[in-house]
């Protein structure tokens, strides 16, 4: 279905996913969403990558789409995850069908609930983001994730999409909604990275054969300029990013780095095999470090609290 592809089986939806794909957040502000997304997604395409990853709220959906079929490439070849918003979480069932538009498709791969927290409305239009007044935006404690999840379930079961899973989750969140669940999450796709391991949660994951996607795959600058990192990186005589993409891959971890340069995208997409030395030494690395969510001055992570988060 991926020719070409390094795919790993996701036990709980009876589909494969490839284990390298392409992030596609941008900036809201300007043509950055819409022209210029298209024009690197399309190059990523291309390149050979055939894992796109969006979300409704990064604005990316119709960029995705239109790469796609821009591309020449068929939409059965591409395997497509988006998310619901934490406040569409009262509208499971009208959200997908908007991202399914966005998109113009007529099915998902992948639909993800992209927080476990639901956030409110703020004024008419459906789509304003809720915030507090510092810009936070307001979580509530209705619908549970439990409730959001039978209504992705449904979705499922309309065949919107071939799989859910989530995103975001803790091991606590996860048993939470494990004792109401019909179908098990096929995916829980989280921040991870040297500094950031979460080796529990992917140990938790693997057990119940939910699939773990890591998002800022490579840490940022702040992970990538570390010694052992730029050490192994000249060793191998490959780039930083290469080294930690190539560790995600020996613990089975999807990844879904992000990449505007056509260069980078091909390194990204040829990794070296590491040795065991060497995994032992970016395993000493963990620290427990989030960089791309954590906590603000209140504790909170988008308007959410870490007690909630389970973090």
């Amino acid at each position: 279905m991926y020719p070409g592809q390094r795919v790993l089986k996701l036990s709980n939806s009876g589909t494969s996913c490839p284990l390298i794909g392409l992030g596609t957040w941008a900036p809201n502000f300007g043509d950055e969403r819409t022209t210029k997304a298209k024009t690197w997604i399309m190059t990523a395409l291309k390149t050979g990558y055939r894992l796109l990853d969006t979300a409704y709220s990064y604005g990316t959906e119709k960029a995705v789409g239109e790469a796609i079929r821009e591309s020449g490439i068929n939409r059965e070849e591409v395997y497509v995850i988006t998310k619901l918003p934490p406040n569409h979480h009262g509208r499971v069932l009208e959200s997908i069908q908007e991202s399914l538009d966005n998109l113009g498709f007529k099915w998902l791969d992948m639909y993800l609930m992209h927080w476990p927290v639901a956030a409110t409305y703020e004024g008419e239009e459906k789509e304003n983001e809720p915030l507090h007044p510092e810009g936070a935006p307001k979580a509530v404690e209705l619908p549970t994730f439990n409730e959001t999840w039978a209504a992705m379930e449904e979705a499922l079961r309309q065949s919107k999409c071939e799989a859910i899973g989530v995103s975001n989750f803790s091991i606590r969140n996860l048993e939470a909604l494990l004792k109401t669940a019909r179908v098990k999450p096929a995916m829980n796709q989280v921040e991870m990275h040297p500094y950031l391991q979460q080796n529990d949660l992917l140990e938790f994951c693997k057990s119940q054969g939910i699939a773990v996607v890591a998002y800022t795959p490579s840490g940022t600058n702040v992970v990538r300029n570390d010694p052992v990192i730029v050490e192994l990186a000249g060793k191998y005589q490959v780039t930083p990013t290469q080294i930690i993409l190539a560790w995600h891959l020996s613990r089975d971890v999807v990844v879904i780095p992000k990449s505007h340069d056509e260069g980078r995208q091909k390194e990204n997409f040829n990794l070296p095999t590491l040795e065991d030395e060497d995994l032992k030494k970016i395993a000493a690395l963990d620290r427990g470090q989030r960089i791309c969510n954590k906590g603000d001055e209140n504790g909170l992570v988008w308007g959410m609290s870490l007690e909630s988060l389970g973090w």
